[in-house]
């Protein structure tokens, strides 16, 4: 392990290789120490989460205010937006999205999967028919949003993805108003499946094409750094991992 002359006392290169080992183990128990004493410490500061706009009025802004009703001492800022932010640049330390998470430098914990469903009422579909094909919603009219597609609405079929052109009188910016003029009975409207999860469950929009529709998107937790987070941090992923896992998506 050492060697030594009159002068001096050196490491040999397994001394040096025992040291880098021990040094690494008490680094992790360092770690782990820290991990079980922010689990122990009561919630508390500033928390920072984004969420899309929809799903956040709909889903995370509730779960947030029973949570800091929870945990009196924990503050947030609840940023809403169909944007996809830099967690790392916006100093945000927890994040909702509905995609496939990209940045590898991110943890993610999935809580549920949405897909991209085709409604319309029951009074529409008396009137007008349930659609076979989505190919049938040609000459239709059809509510459009931004979200849904404004010129083509995507399908898949046989394993490969397909367009249909739609059209009709009224084009939206917001997903909400899009959903209640279907409901109104004005047309086939696009939306994802936990938009319309309420309509479907009572009954005022029916789900048609379903063969017809793409694979499921998560729905996933998503933050910054692994180990040693915050107590408030820590605790928050746990609370919304409850929430969502509760919410009708599909």
């Amino acid at each position: 392990m050492l060697n030594r002359t009159t002068r001096r006392i050196a490491l040999t290169d397994e001394g040096r290789g025992y040291l880098d080992s021990c040094r690494q183990i008490l680094g992790a128990l360092a770690e782990a120490e820290g991990r079980l004493a922010a689990r122990h410490e009561a919630p508390s500061g500033r928390l920072v989460v984004t969420a899309p706009v929809l799903f956040g009025q709909l889903h995370v802004a509730p779960a947030v205010t029973r949570f800091l009703q929870a945990h009196p001492a924990v503050s947030c800022r609840l940023v809403l937006s169909d944007s996809v932010v830099n967690l790392w640049e916006e100093g945000i330390d927890v994040g909702i999205r509905i995609s496939p998470l990209e940045d590898s430098t991110l943890v993610a914990q999935t809580v549920g999967a949405i897909r991209r469903v085709v409604v319309a009422s029951p009074s529409w579909l008396a009137a007008h028919g349930t659609p076979a094909h989505p190919r049938d919603l040609t000459g239709q009219n059809c509510i459009r949003s931004r979200g849904g597609g404004l010129t083509h609405w995507r399908f898949r079929e046989a394993g490969r993805e397909i367009a249909v052109p739609v059209d009709g009188n009224l084009e939206v910016n917001h997903s909400l108003t899009a959903v209640e003029a279907c409901a109104a009975g004005l047309g086939f409207g696009c939306f994802l499946s936990y938009q319309v999860a309420a309509y479907l469950a009572d009954g005022r929009l029916v789900r048609v094409l379903a063969a017809f529709e793409g694979p499921a998107r998560p729905v996933s937790i998503v933050y910054p750094h692994a180990h040693l987070l915050p107590s408030r941090t820590r605790a928050f992923v746990e609370w919304m991992k409850r929430e969502l896992a509760a919410v009708p998506m599909l």
